[in-house]
C-alpha cells in the first residue's frame, strides 16, 4: 500500500524564473511531494499563465506546469522584494532559477549571498548556454538549444528543412537534467553537509541525448541527417499504412522479431532471404523491405492488422492523437490521465499523471496551478518568519502582492480518467 506523501516530502524548493524549463523542473519535484514555492512578479506573473491554448484568457497549460506549487508574488526589482527571497531561500533546500546568467548575482541573490545564510543550499541554474563560456550571457530558448544541440538537424524529412518535434523538447530535457543534478547534489549533501550549484545549459541537455553523433562523424565519416520516419540502417522500424487510412508503427528490427513479422505476413520465406535475414542486410535493403511490409499492411484494416501483429508478438503502435490517448484502456489502467478542478476555468482539467511510479511513496497531483500571489501571506509568515503586519506593510509598499482567491484552485474533484 502506498504511503501518504511523496518521496520528496519535507524538501522545500524555491522556484525563480518563468516560461518552461525551470517551472517544469519545479513541477516534477512537486509531483513527488516537495513543497515548491513559486516566486512570480506582481501584476502579470509567469507568462506561462497566458501561453498555449487559452480559454477566457487563461492558459490550459498552466494548471499542469504550475501544479503542486504555492504562488508568492514578489517584485525582485525592489530591495524589499529581494530581501524576501533571501529570507525564503534561507529556509529552503533548493532554489531553481532560469534567468540569464548574472541576473541573480546582480540582484545580490547569487550563490555566495544565498549560501551565506544557508550553507546546505542547492542552487540549480537552467540557462541557454550555461553559467560560463563566451556565450554565457546570451539569451537562449529551448528552440535555440535544440538547434545547437544537434537534434533539429536530424528531425524531419531529408528533402525538407529541419523541423521541431511538436513539443518544447529542449526545455523538457533541460528540466529533466536539472532534476538529475539537483537530486545528485542533495544526495552528496548527506555526506558533506554542504550545498552546491547545478549548472544546466539547454543546448547541452539536448546534446547529451544525441547518441553516437560525434563518433559517427569523426570515426565513421557519417554526418547524421534527417531520415523521416525511418531509423537508418535499422529495419524494419517505420510507419506503415492501413487499408482504412491509419498509420501504424511497426518495430521488428531484431532477427527473432523479424521472423515473427514474416510469419504474420504469411511470408515465412522472407526470414531466410539473404536480403533480409540479418540485421545488416535488412539495413542495406531498408527501402525494399519497407515496400514489402507496406504492401501487406495496406491490405488490412487497423483492427485486423493490430490483432495479427499482437498474435505474433510483433511490437506495434498507433500514431496517437489526444483523443486516442483519452480513449486508451492502458492509459486508464495505469492512471496516467488525471482530472483536477480549476476554479478559474470552472471545470475539470485533464493532464498527465505522475511519472515515474514509485511502489511505496507514490507521487500525486495535489492541486492545479495557483492564482497569482495566492499564498504570499501564508508563505511569508510560515517560511520567511514575517509577522502578518510586516506582510501587510510589504503589500502596501508594492514589494509583494497578495490575493485571496474566490475559490480553491486545488483538487476539489480529482478523478482518474475513466
Amino acid at each position: 500500500m502506498a504511503e501518504e506523501g511523496g518521496a520528496l516530502e519535507g524538501l522545500r524548493v524555491l522556484e525563480l524564473g518563468s516560461f518552461i524549463a525551470g517551472p517544469f523542473a519545479g513541477q516534477l519535484l512537486g509531483d513527488h511531494g516537495a513543497d515548491v514555492i513559486k516566486v512570480e512578479p506582481p501584476g502579470a506573473g509567469d507568462p506561462m499563465r497566458r501561453w498555449g491554448v487559452c480559454r477566457d484568457g487563461r492558459s490550459l497549460w498552466w494548471p499542469a506546469i504550475a501544479r503542486n506549487k504555492r504562488s508568492v508574488a514578489v517584485d525582485l526589482r525592489r530591495d524589499e522584494g529581494r530581501e524576501v527571497v533571501r529570507r525564503l531561500a534561507a529556509r529552503c533546500d533548493v532554489v531553481i532559477e532560469n534567468f540569464t546568467p548574472g541576473r541573480l548575482a546582480g540582484w545580490g541573490l547569487g550563490y555566495g549571498e544565498l549560501a551565506a545564510g544557508n550553507p546546505g543550499l542547492v542552487l540549480t541554474h537552467v540557462s541557454g548556454f550555461g553559467q560560463t563560456g563566451p556565450r554565457a550571457g546570451d539569451p537562449g530558448f529551448g528552440s535555440v538549444g535544440e538547434a545547437m544541440g544537434g537534434i533539429r538537424h536530424t528531425t524531419g524529412w531529408p528533402d525538407r528543412p529541419s523541423t521541431r518535434t511538436g513539443v518544447s523538447l529542449g526545455d523538457a530535457l533541460a528540466a529533466l537534467f536539472a532534476i538529475v543534478g539537483t537530486l545528485a547534489a542533495l544526495h552528496e549533501r548527506e555526506r558533506s553537509g554542504r550545498g552546491q550549484e547545478v549548472d544546466v545549459a539547454l543546448y547541452e541537455a539536448v546534446f547529451a541525448v544525441m547518441e553516437s553523433l560525434l563518433a559517427d562523424h569523426e570515426i565513421g565519416g557519417v554526418v547524421r541527417g534527417r531520415a523521416g520516419s525511418t531509423l537508418p540502417g535499422v529495419a524494419p522500424s517505420n510507419v506503415y499504412p492501413t487499408a482504412d487510412g491509419h498509420d501504424v508503427l511497426v518495430a521488428a528490427n531484431a532477427d527473432a522479431l523479424f521472423r515473427r513479422l514474416c510469419d504474420a505476413m504469411g511470408r515465412p520465406e522472407l526470414g531466410d532471404d539473404p536480403r533480409f535475414a540479418t540485421h545488416g542486410a535488412r539495413g542495406e535493403h531498408q527501402d525494399e523491405l519497407d515496400e514489402v511490409i507496406a504492401g501487406w499492411t495496406a491490405t488490412l484494416g487497423l483492427a485486423e492488422l493490430r490483432r495479427t501483429l499482437d498474435e505474433h508478438a510483433v511490437p506495434n503502435g498507433l500514431i496517437y492523437t489526444a483523443p486516442d490517448i483519452l480513449a486508451d484502456d492502458h492509459y486508464a489502467a495505469r492512471e496516467m490521465i488525471e482530472r483536477l478542478h480549476d476554479a478559474g476555468l470552472g471545470r475539470l482539467v485533464p493532464m498527465a499523471g505522475v511519472v515515474p511510479k514509485l511502489s511505496r511513496t507514490a507521487g500525486r497531483v495535489r492541486g492545479v496551478g495557483p492564482e497569482l500571489g495566492e499564498h504570499t501571506e501564508e508563505v511569508l509568515v510560515e517560511v520567511g518568519g514575517y509577522r502578518p503586519e510586516e506582510v501587510a506593510r510589504l503589500v502596501a509598499d508594492g514589494a509583494v502582492a497578495s490575493r485571496c482567491p474566490t475559490g480553491s484552485t486545488g483538487s476539489t474533484g480529482k478523478e482518474s480518467d475513466p
